[in-house]
């Protein structure tokens, strides 16, 4: 990751047809647009390789939280679980929709522990939204059933994660929708750009109708269309959707290539008595954009992420300290400053700032992520394990 380390021709031949229509948006325009739908194309060739029914193009993967959100009829006053390690746009979603983030620890998988999961549930509680952090995903073999005990809606944000499966099922696929992100530092990339995907045809006709003002989008003249339901604009454009089709044509070989390094540095790293690594539910089914590990303590994982800096290895990333991926930073989340009143503002909520999350922090505090580059040679392969191997032996020393 990231894909613009592969743009090329075949995103410039696609965003050309668009602009030889003249036709930018996603809607309408049949006699001009000379058959080309690059947005319909994109949801048809994900929802095919995602083996989902069905895929809504949106603005952004924020964009695609929210309109899943509202599909599945998460709204004003619903308690949902969620991660504390994730990037904060989970968080914004959930306070636009006027929901209540509910914070659960993380486990080995930086992603949602089941068992804190089931600890968390209340009366009030709505929904689950795991989060599929860094490449690798949540344990769903033992969240899915906790949602279905308990009848709860189960979104997957699956922004970090496009490729990730367990046994074989693509991530994204297990609850009532998933969310994916294609901004200019995922694995596929439309400058801006998310989906939803859902294989429930009532869920989809909504997200389709609230990303696009509550259109029904029935019949073949736009102004005709009735709404149903309201809704707002998270419309795609054509523009970023024929880059994202092109690039999406390419998936398969970008996490091969990212399978091949992200090897090649763990076995730098395995043979080191203070690293352990992450735990994937199905090894296989990684997305490889990250080599996450653990080290012994949080002075080791901080003096390590210092060493690498200075010998030269960029991408290593310290979550702990994070301002945009770890609850731990998140001091305007916790007093809740913002431009205007929401709704969270008009309900008794959690007090955040007493917030604890005691072994997510002992998790986070040990834990380095190694950021997994489409672009690199076999000689800056090389460089790269040989600088984990020599920063590692000096720590064991």
């Amino acid at each position: 990751m990231p894909g613009f380390e592969w743009f090329g021709d075949e995103e410039r031949r696609e965003v050309q047809e668009v602009l030889d229509t003249g036709v930018l948006f996603r809607y309408g325009f049949d006699q001009v647009r000379k058959g080309r739908w690059k947005a319909k194309a994109f949801e048809q060739e994900l929802a095919l390789r995602l083996n989902a029914g069905y895929a809504h193009l949106c603005s952004s993967g924020t964009a695609a939280l929210n309109v899943a959100l509202a599909a599945c009829g998460v709204g004003a006053g619903d308690e949902v679980i969620v991660p504390p390690f994730t990037f904060v746009a989970t968080v914004e979603a959930l306070l636009t929709a006027g929901a209540i983030p509910v914070f659960a620890d993380i486990d080995d998988t930086l992603c949602l522990d089941p068992a804190a999961v089931r600890a968390a549930i209340t009366s009030r509680t709505r929904a689950v939204i795991p989060v599929h952090m860094c490449g690798a995903m949540a344990d769903m073999n033992a969240l899915k059933p906790i949602c279905d005990e308990n009848r709860l809606i189960l979104i997957e944000d699956t922004c970090q994660s496009l490729g990730a499966t367990c046994d074989g099922k693509s991530a994204g696929t297990f609850g009532h929708a998933g969310c994916f992100s294609f901004d200019s530092v995922k694995t596929v990339t439309c400058g801006e750009g998310g989906v939803v995907v859902t294989s429930d045809p009532q869920i989809y006709e909504k997200a389709h109708a609230v990303a696009d003002h509550g259109h029904d989008h029935i019949g073949n003249d736009r102004g005709l269309e009735n709404h149903p339901i309201l809704g707002t604009n998270y419309r795609i454009s054509e523009l970023n959707a024929a880059v994202g089709l092109a690039q999406l044509r390419k998936l398969d070989r970008m996490l091969e290539v990212q399978r091949v390094h992200k090897q090649a540095l763990k076995d730098a790293l395995s043979h080191f008595s203070c690293v352990t690594f992450r735990r994937i539910p199905d090894p296989a089914g990684d997305s490889a954009t990250f080599l996450s590990f653990f080290l012994k303590n949080e002075e080791q994982a901080r003096q390590i992420a210092h060493d690498l800096g200075a010998a030269g290895m960029d991408g290593c990333f310290y979550w702990y300290d994070n301002n945009w991926h770890y609850l731990r930073r998140w001091d305007h989340f916790k007093h809740m400053r913002a431009a205007a009143r929401l709704p969270i503002h008009l309900q008794p909520g959690p007090d955040y700032t007493a917030l604890s999350l005691l072994r997510s922090d002992q998790i986070m505090s040990r834990t380095l992520s190694l950021q997994i580059k489409l672009s690199w040679t076999s000689e800056e392969l090389e460089r790269r394990a040989d600088i984990l191997q020599d920063v590692m032996k000096h720590a064991e020393k």
